[in-house]
């Protein structure tokens, strides 16, 4: 289901996360619960893995992850402070230690001239750490490549906020 390559850093983070006794959640929006589906495609990932938020409707991440109705209204859900949002209120409502966080436009469709198709933005956030952030701008490249891509983004992310 998934690429060699995402799914060989995926298992790399499953074994840096055990070894470190981290436990990884996620708050995804377009990729639908991409990122949980890789880990848990993984045998073994329930020694690491959390648990996993699909929060694709603004109320769903107003409700499960926290993320103000005002700074979905003023930013729109597809921004950088809704992405920080979703990844620190992920954090909060587990038990886990990392949360990444994804919410951007796959298309086809759906965009806008400030917030074309292909633009997506990821953060990961870590128990007494600085949230880290990452914008895509990938382009119409295909509902599936911009999914993959942004799946892409959260497990480098992940891997950046463990060292």
């Amino acid at each position: 289901m998934f690429p060699d390559k995402l799914r060989n850093l995926a298992m790399l983070i499953l074994d840096d996360a055990e070894q470190a006794r981290l436990r990884i959640c996620t708050a995804e929006s377009c990729t639908g619960g991409l990122v949980a589906a890789l880990f848990t495609d993984i045998a073994g990932s329930s020694t690491v893995f959390e648990r996993g938020f699909v929060t694709y409707s603004n109320r769903a991440k107003e409700e499960m992850l926290g993320v103000p109705g005002d700074v979905l209204a003023d930013y729109g859900a597809v921004s950088e402070p809704v992405a920080r949002m979703m990844a620190e209120g992920a954090l909060e409502a587990s038990r886990a230690n990392i949360a990444v966080a994804i919410t951007g436009v796959a298309g086809p469709g759906g965009g806008t001239r400030m917030k074309p198709v292909g633009t997506v933005h990821v953060a990961c956030a870590r128990e007494n750490r600085a949230v880290v952030h990452e914008m895509l701008q990938v382009g119409e490249i295909g509902r599936t490549e911009v999914r993959m891509a942004a799946v892409e983004c959260a497990l480098k992310l992940i891997q950046y906020q463990m060292n």
